[in-house]
């Protein structure tokens, strides 16, 4: 394979002299595909072929399709690109995760993640470049936001990840920079691309979101078996409103029936993300009434102490001793908890920390404290 970030076939000149970019391949269907290769006798034929080398081979070089005809590569190099994506920075951690700074040429960055794990390999994809939802504690949300990816750059991220992977990623969170359901389109368009040809399952998708309803909705209707997780991160209103703007407008209860009806049209466990912030969202109290909240849904909690971004908010991550009593509190009253597996601090690859780098037309950088709650 060819190495990532090295597209060979990225521009030609128009009859008056203009630079302009080729169609890109990737993000297309397979009958998209044979659309682009009209009229050809043997389009559809072509197509097949052109989406088994794309997707399932995860390959980026025209040259190297080596069961394509040469005179039909030789084309294809003159009239499409083939990968989207051009890398601007490839950093490594020490505990294996490995993480890219991407753009399409337009040099607004985003990032992805590779995450290889004893049983699977996952990675962690943007859907938006930067994120307009302002979160408190999150670098992304701090630095604004420029636009929706397209399907291409979306499923681009995950053949770049394939590529320098030595195994196979058969795991996909949407997690990285963006709020998925407002690209939900893109996002859709990508996940069936994922799983009708890279052949991965339905089961090991997963889209991350604060708690968009009408959206919650939309994606219900799908009936996709996909895992979706809510980043609710406090239970009181009071509290989240102060850490997560989108709350103003869906507050908790709200969010939280639609996530049940979610679960309802599809059959899925639904995951409810929890970022514990020293002194503001992992009291016992929260912790009770967290319990309350998710009484009675089909649920799993997943713990995420608070890994350092630059907020200017004077968050702090708590001490294992305060994560531990927050967890016997939930457990002692029924509640599936699990805590994330961290991974890749030491090149700011965890949760909350992507998109350092980046700073959009409507970057967030300061807003009145927090207070610390007892």
């Amino acid at each position: 394979m060819g190495m990532p970030g090295t597209e060979r076939y990225t521009s030609y000149m128009t009859a008056d002299g203009v630079e302009a970019k080729k169609p890109c391949l990737v993000g297309m269907t397979r009958e998209e595909l044979t659309a682009a290769l009209a009229p050809r006798p043997d389009a559809k034929l072509r197509g097949k072929q052109l989406a088994a080398q794309l997707y399932s081979r995860a390959q980026d070089d025209f040259a190297n399709m080596a069961d394509l005809p040469l005179a039909f590569r030789q084309e294809l190099g003159e009239r499409f690109q083939s990968q989207p994506l051009e890398i601007a920075a490839h950093r490594h951690s020490t505990d294996g995760v490995q993480k890219l700074l991407v753009h399409n040429g337009d040099h607004q960055v985003y990032e992805c993640v590779l995450l290889p794990y004893e049983d699977r390999v996952s990675c962690c994809l943007s859907s938006q470049v930067g994120c307009p939802m302002g979160c408190r504690f999150c670098a992304t949300g701090l630095g604004g936001f420029d636009r929706n990816l397209t399907a291409g750059e979306i499923i681009g991220q995950y053949l770049l990840l394939q590529r320098i992977s030595e195994r196979r990623v058969s795991h996909v969170v949407f997690m990285g920079m963006g709020e998925p359901l407002l690209n939900l389109k893109n996002v859709l368009k990508s996940v069936r691309l994922m799983h009708e040809e890279v052949g991965l399952s339905y089961r090991h998708i997963t889209i991350s979101t604060v708690g968009l309803v009408p959206q919650i909705y939309e994606l219900a209707e799908e009936k996709l078996p996909i895992h979706l997780a809510l980043s609710l991160h406090s239970p009181i209103d009071e509290v989240r409103d102060r850490l997560m703007p989108v709350n103003h407008k869906w507050p908790v209860a709200e969010v939280m029936k639609a996530m049940r009806d979610y679960y309802v049209a599809t059959g899925r466990k639904i995951t409810l993300e929890y970022l514990l912030i020293k002194g503001i969202t992992d009291t016992p109290e929260q912790a009770q009434e967290l319990a309350r909240v998710v009484k009675g849904t089909p649920s799993v909690v997943n713990l995420i102490p608070f890994n350092w971004v630059d907020t200017e908010q004077g968050f702090a991550r708590p001490e294992k001793e305060r994560v531990q009593a927050f967890r016997r509190v939930l457990e002692s009253r029924g509640v599936n908890v699990t805590q994330r597996v961290e991974r890749g601090h030491d090149i700011a690859a965890a949760c909350g920390q992507l998109a350092g780098q980046h700073k959009g037309k409507f970057a967030r950088r300061e807003a009145p404290s927090l207070p610390v709650l007892n």
